[in-house]
């Protein structure tokens, strides 16, 4: 009985691999939101042809876009490091657009 209590106990746990796991994915860069708001201000189809020009979607992406921050108030737009969207939120509060990062 013995040997199986130290082989029990010298086998790894689960939840000591996953710690293990979580450890190493710390080393990453936790991803930001890219979120534009919705305004009375800019029209769809601007909007969209900064998402295009920005973003570089494609007119389908962009128009859904448009229209999910039209009927819900804003939306993420791109997800991904901060020093990878600071530049596209500027641009896009450049040419009028209500962005924040997240």
């Amino acid at each position: 009985m013995m040997a199986l209590e130290e082989l029990l106990l010298a086998s790894p746990r689960p939840e000591e691999e996953e710690v293990i796991t979580a450890d190493a994915e710390t080393d990453e860069e936790e991803p930001s939101f890219l979120v534009v708001y919705n305004d009375d201000y800019n029209t769809f189809d601007w909007v969209i042809q900064c998402f295009m020009e920005v973003l570089g979607y494609d007119s389908v992406q962009s128009e859904q876009l448009a229209h999910i921050i039209h009927f819900k108030g804003k939306a993420t737009v791109k997800t991904a490091p901060m020093e990878e969207l600071k530049p596209l939120k500027d641009a896009l509060t450049d040419r009028g657009l209500s962005a924040v990062i997240e």
